[in-house]
């Protein structure tokens, strides 16, 4: 594989290999089930470390355009068609642009360890504590939505923030984080007891489910999140222009 770094160059190294990834991917070689270089000699060739390279290949796995099989290797996964919702707003924006006024009912911090998931999204050790934000929200009437949020430490959160100021305007405001692009999963899942009793649905009810991974201008991973929805009480709308 040919990358080729210019570290004169104002855009981050991260960045440039992912680029020069995407165009790989899209290759004869990569989509006919060739397997990518390994993270330590890809490195090692590129004369960069590891974690540099490892975030740009996290960012691409999270898309969806990349696929790690555990012991075997990294390979680009068949080129399909996609689509992207513009201009994505928070959840205070969003309520804000309905004109509903928005009640915590619920709201815990707590540090913990992540799990495998989370360490490869932040690209950080399985013994790095990370902030954890329970929250469960909706109108005055009734809770509709409990979110479950992890942050990047690099951020530098304490835990003592007042979480009830919409939550990127901390992040910008007082950490100089910035919330630029937002990839979003959408599904219907059925309640669990305990989403059940937070939303105030019967057990085995369907919800949805709606999981964002949130990054910086230089793509680097702030938060994943996790927002359970009742189900009657939201509507996903696209819109796209031709």
């Amino acid at each position: 594989m040919k990358i080729n770094l210019n570290h004169n160059s104002p855009i981050p190294l991260h960045v440039q290999i992912e680029e020069q990834l995407r165009t790989a991917i899209k290759s004869d070689t990569y989509q006919s089930g060739v397997k990518f270089p390994n993270e330590v000699d890809l490195s090692k060739q590129l004369g960069i470390s590891r974690s540099t390279l490892r975030q740009s290949i996290n960012k691409l796995v999270y898309e969806g355009l990349l696929v790690r099989k555990k012991g075997v290797g990294t390979f680009a996964t068949k080129t399909g068609v996609s689509s992207k919702a513009q201009n994505w707003m928070s959840f205070s924006q969003e309520m804000k642009a309905l004109g509903i006024s928005v009640k915590n009912y619920e709201l815990h911090i707590s540090w913990v360890q992540p799990d495998e998931e989370l360490c490869l999204f932040f690209d950080i050790k399985q013994d790095t504590r990370i902030l954890k934000l329970e929250r469960l929200r909706g109108k005055e009437e009734y809770p509709f939505v409990y979110f479950i949020s992890y942050f990047n430490p690099r951020i530098g959160l304490t835990g003592n923030e007042d979480f009830s100021r919409p939550l990127y305007e901390i992040l910008e405001n007082d950490y100089n984080s910035i919330a630029k692009l937002s990839r979003e999963e959408i599904s219907a899942i059925s309640a669990t007891e305990i989403l059940a009793e937070k939303l105030e649905v019967k057990c085995g009810e369907p919800i949805l489910k709606r999981k964002r991974f949130v990054y910086d201008p230089g793509s680097r991973p702030l938060e994943w999140n996790i927002g359970y929805y009742k189900a009657d009480s939201f509507t996903y709308t696209l819109e796209f222009e031709r």
